[in-house]
């Protein structure tokens, strides 16, 4: 099998972002580093002892496939929610937008310009009316009974 060494989407190889987890994986991820360290390229998922190898597709979609039956009741199997790891991005950007963080930091953190981060994730923003009424409200210096009637 041969793996792609690329960087990111038009990105220079030696290119990185910071972006935002949440304390227990945080925690996960160090114990995992303390326990299994990281490869010289600073990967730390790899095949020590073995030229410190990428792991596989196929153990990475092993792992899911077992991971998946683990953590979904037998109907969420049966639908595509998180089938393939990549979806997990897909849920993390479009918390972040219904949690009210502004596109602008969203994008930064996902690697997007804030027009593709819209293109794809607009519908995936939900029920956020009546907190952006009421910021309007604030920002106009208005009661909550005078809020703005759009």
């Amino acid at each position: 099998m041969i793996l792609e060494e690329r960087a990111l989407k038009h990105r220079p190889a030696s290119a990185t972002r910071s972006v935002p987890a949440a304390p227990p994986l945080v925690r996960a991820l160090r114990w995992h580093l303390a326990a299994y360290g990281h490869a010289p390229d600073g990967r730390l998922f790899f095949v020590p002892g073995h030229g410190d190898k990428p792991v596989s597709k196929w153990t990475y979609n092993n792992a899911w496939r077992r991971t998946r039956a683990a953590a979904l009741t037998a109907a969420q199997q049966r639908t595509p929610l998180a089938a393939r790891p990549y979806d997990l991005r897909h849920a993390a950007v479009s918390l972040w937008l219904n949690a009210g963080v502004p596109a602008t930091q969203v994008a930064e953190w996902a690697g997007h310009s804030v027009h593709v981060l819209l293109k794809v994730y607009a519908k995936c923003i939900e029920g956020q009316e009546g907190t952006a009424r009421r910021r309007i409200g604030d920002a106009l210096g208005l009661d909550d009974d005078e809020g703005p009637a759009l």
